[in-house]
């Protein structure tokens, strides 16, 4: 009897050491796509009141968690019943960010007045532009978290059926704590700035400090608004050129990163090319 139980207890030690293994895997091979993640949700969570900035953040947070209970059984099933459809899934999504990504390249070049007016006009509807981008953020969100789970759940294919979902989703839970508890850092680094400032009465080396994080953030945030395009339209082609056999080889002569740029570009183009005549097309029809 005793013996029966220690058997157990050394087949759950062995299957929480092949656990926390598999994990270490499955984050070190999605270090990539969490980095870009952190771009693009780091740039979608700034822009805000300060007093709105961690509410905002929070509900975005909420809205990835529900992202990955969403998508972690939906990928354990397809992967189980049918592979190919995740593959489907994948590149549906990268068209998707690699149209936001050209999108908003097109409109920092061709319509600065637009986005002027834009940002006017949110101004004055201040509740209808946050509760748009927090919406935007958790689409994102999805597809980067779609793409988080099967490249982890890619790591341990030849696992048990327990450790995958086990191992995935502890991988899906760093990623959202991680991901957006560094963006929480990022976003208040103005708010530590000007602690540190009036607990000095703006003198010493603290003081100094502080006046760095509170000039670091719009640095920060401008960086960030760039990266995460770029991030954007990177994982797009990345999504294209590991899924579409066509594109495997594509342009070998190139580093992968170029290419992955060239795919990305190319399909957001396209994208928007597409939803610019659609949308001309239902606007007509609605007049």
């Amino acid at each position: 009897m005793a013996g029966g139980f220690f058997a157990i207890l050394d087949d759950i030690a062995a299957l929480m050491d092949d656990i926390a293994v598999s994990s270490k895997i499955a984050t070190q091979k999605t270090a990539g796509i969490l980095g870009d993640d952190l771009a693009v949700n780091a740039e979608k969570a700034t822009g805000f009141l300060a007093s709105r900035e961690l509410p905002v953040l929070w509900a975005i947070t909420k809205g990835s968690f529900v992202n990955k209970l969403i998508i972690l059984p939906i990928a354990f099933l397809l992967n189980y019943f049918f592979p190919v459809a995740i593959k489907f899934a994948l590149v549906a999504g990268g068209v998707y960010l690699a149209y936001e990504g050209v999108e908003k390249i097109i409109e920092y070049l061709f319509h600065k007045k637009q986005v002027t007016d834009t940002v006017a006009a949110h101004i004055e509807d201040a509740v209808d532009d946050e509760k748009t981008k927090i919406k935007s953020a958790i689409t994102t969100d999805f597809i980067l978290s779609v793409e988080i789970v099967i490249i982890a759940l890619g790591t341990v294919l030849e696992k048990d059926l327990t450790t995958q979902i086990i191992t995935v989703t502890i991988v899906a839970i760093l990623a959202t704590v991680g991901v957006y508890g560094l963006v929480a850092l990022i976003v208040r680094m103005d708010d530590a700035g000007y602690h540190l400032i009036n607990r000095t009465n703006n003198k010493g080396l603290l003081s100094k400090l502080g006046q760095f994080l509170v000039w670091l953030l719009p640095m920060i945030i401008k960086l960030l608004a760039v990266v995460g395009t770029v991030a954007l339209i990177l994982v797009a082609g990345g999504i294209f050129m590991h899924n579409i056999d066509y594109f495997h080889h594509f342009l070998p002569q190139m580093p992968s990163m170029v290419t992955e740029m060239l795919l990305g570009i190319a399909a957001g183009l396209v994208a928007v090319a597409v939803m610019t005549v659609v949308k001309k097309v239902f606007g007509k029809s609605s007049h």
